[in-house]
């Protein structure tokens, strides 16, 4: 199987190969890294497809950027933080939170309604709590929880030591952990 590294490689292909090469990257990751969007927007499915779309996009045009053995996950990872960053700086970006997605179907758990709701409540807390950390701590958290990233990893798609990652990290799950105590009080 070939390697997302070598994907990448073929992106700078302009004979033919790049086509099949996007394809399968976003074959691979768009599920991922619309997941990964969706918690760092609190929740906004919309500005979420928006982003990945965009993160697809800025790959295929820096493809010549891409400096084989890089790790691709983490470079395109890194992509999209600054997409997400990009967004919430413009002056006209105003932060909302939007409701638990409509497509959701609650796929997965009891159908009744009380546990339909309850479901939703719990999500929609998990979404309030991570709007409420820092822009730095919710990329950490929200890369190494819901995306499965290494330290290092982290630390080279967002471009900090790993030590700072561990400290916004351990700082981010302590603020959650008083937030979800003090909500559910």
């Amino acid at each position: 199987m070939i390697t997302d590294e070598e994907l990448a490689l073929n992106l700078k292909d302009a004979s033919g190969g790049q086509q099949g090469a996007l394809t399968a990257l976003v074959e691979r990751h768009y599920d991922a890294l619309l997941g990964y969007l969706y918690r760092l927007t609190g929740g906004d499915r919309a500005l979420a497809e928006d982003l990945v779309q965009e993160a697809f996009l800025r790959l295929l045009n820096a493809a010549g950027q891409y400096q084989y053995p890089r790790p691709f996950k983490p470079w395109l990872y890194a992509i999209a933080t600054n997409l997400a960053r990009n967004h919430y700086k413009r002056a006209d970006t105003r932060r909302t939170l939007a409701a638990v997605d409509e497509d959701y179907d609650g796929e997965g758990i009891d159908e009744t309604p009380e546990a339909v709701l309850l479901a939703d409540a719990e999500v929609q807390a998990v979404i309030t709590a991570l709007v409420s950390l820092p822009n730095e701590q919710r990329e950490v958290i929200v890369l190494y929880y819901y995306q499965s990233l290494e330290g290092q990893e982290i630390a080279a798609a967002l471009g900090i030591p790993l030590g700072t990652v561990r400290s916004r990290l351990a700082a981010g799950v302590r603020k959650l952990r008083q937030w979800m105590q003090a909500a559910a009080r």
